[in-house]
């Protein structure tokens, strides 16, 4: 074809977009067996450097890159949200304020999921780093999520969901808490399960079962709900996450970047589960490079070129509507390509639908306004 190929713009359901300004950075090794656990040290420490301005800044830098790349929507999983000191500022949701207001100012679409977070993990005290994230009891949280709520209504492109950080980040007796008030409100609700071997081992510990049964056991599974990553699982957590007809999203490049492994995309798409992708650290904003890493892993799972794409067709399209679904959203926005583009340039007809996951880049998105008519 000749001229602009205009397509659903992806919805990006997992971000942290003060992560942005760990690029570089983080990727000085912390330690000889440096792995998610030690990253995290330099993400508290960037944690740490925020006020509502320069998360402000922050945001609306991640959310222009987003909008600019093909993103048409985005889920912020927030959880940066009191002073430095765990006390919290005199207007409770301030850091999510300057969030929200960040996305609105470059016209992305945003859903707040402000994330509870209690504790370091099973036995665990917590860190200097996490003060900020804590709330002393569930009903603290859900009451500053209700005033989140309250100041939403009527913000054209600005709505609310809920999320459990983890189930290492708070007690078993809060994920129902969380449901509960989900289910009562309508919200979708979101959650970290399944990222590392570590996770389920304190989850075993605790509870005596996987971070999927215990999910299923306190409600939080759902058609609402979304997991993050879900990649350590077994056969039975596939069953329980399909079962519930929960949407599991995978961040590819952020799930390489931390060395946590690589999703079981035909596994779950053979169990029926949906699937959407995140942007998670924003170490990149890309989300054709999201689908393409997905696609491929999908192949080396099973060693076979019919992975994700053959079996769906569109793979950008069953990811998008997954993402609305997941983000509770009813229609997105669009995105035009430059087929002209190196990366598109010569590919034709029905073969374009193909390379959205083979071969095209965010490079390849012409600017809003740049096609007429």
């Amino acid at each position: 074809m000749s001229g602009p190929l205009r397509i659903p713009a992806m919805v990006n359901v997992h971000s942290h977009a003060f992560q942005r300004d760990m690029r570089g950075v983080a990727e000085r090794p912390s330690r000889p067996d440096d792995d998610f656990w030690s990253w995290r040290t330099a993400m508290f420490a960037a944690a740490d450097r925020l006020d509502p301005e320069a998360i402000r800044d922050v945001a609306e830098r991640a959310y222009g890159e987003m909008r600019a790349a093909g993103y048409g929507a985005v889920g912020e999983f927030h959880y940066v949200h009191h002073r430095r000191d765990g006390s919290s500022y005199e207007e409770p949701n301030a850091m999510a304020f300057a969030v929200a207001e960040a996305a609105e100012a470059v016209g992305l679409p945003i859903v707040l999921l402000p994330a509870a977070y209690n504790r370091g993990g099973y036995g665990i005290e917590v860190a200097p780093g996490q003060r900020r994230f804590c709330d002393r009891d569930v009903e603290s949280f859900l009451a500053r999520v209700d005033a989140l709520r309250l100041w939403a209504e009527g913000r054209d492109g600005v709505s609310v969901g809920i999320a459990a950080h983890s189930v290492r980040a708070v007690p078993g007796e809060w994920l129902g808490e969380i449901a509960a008030y989900a289910d009562a409100h309508g919200l979708v609700r979101h959650v970290h399960a399944h990222e590392q071997p570590r996770e389920l081992e304190e989850c075993r510990a605790e509870h005596g079962c996987s971070p999927a049964e215990l999910l299923r056991r306190t409600g939080f599974l759902g058609e609402r709900t979304t997991i993050i990553h879900g990649i350590h699982v077994d056969p039975e957590d596939i069953a329980r996450i399909a079962d519930s007809d929960t949407i599991v999203a995978s961040c590819p490049t952020t799930e390489g970047n931390l060395g946590d492994g690589w999703i079981r995309a035909l596994d779950y798409h053979d169990a029926g589960v949906r699937l959407a992708i995140g942007s998670d650290s924003n170490v990149v904003i890309d989300p054709f490079e999201e689908v393409r890493e997905l696609e491929t892993g999908s192949r080396r799972e099973r060693l076979t070129r019919h992975g994700l794409l053959a079996r769906v067709g569109d793979l950008w399209g069953e990811l998008q509507r997954a993402g609305l679904a997941s983000l509770g959203l009813e229609r997105g926005l669009v995105v035009d390509l430059d087929t002209a583009h190196p990366r598109l340039a010569g590919v034709t007809g029905e073969d374009l639908t193909l390379a959205l996951a083979t071969c095209a880049g965010a490079d390849a998105v012409l600017p809003p306004g740049a096609v007429r008519g």
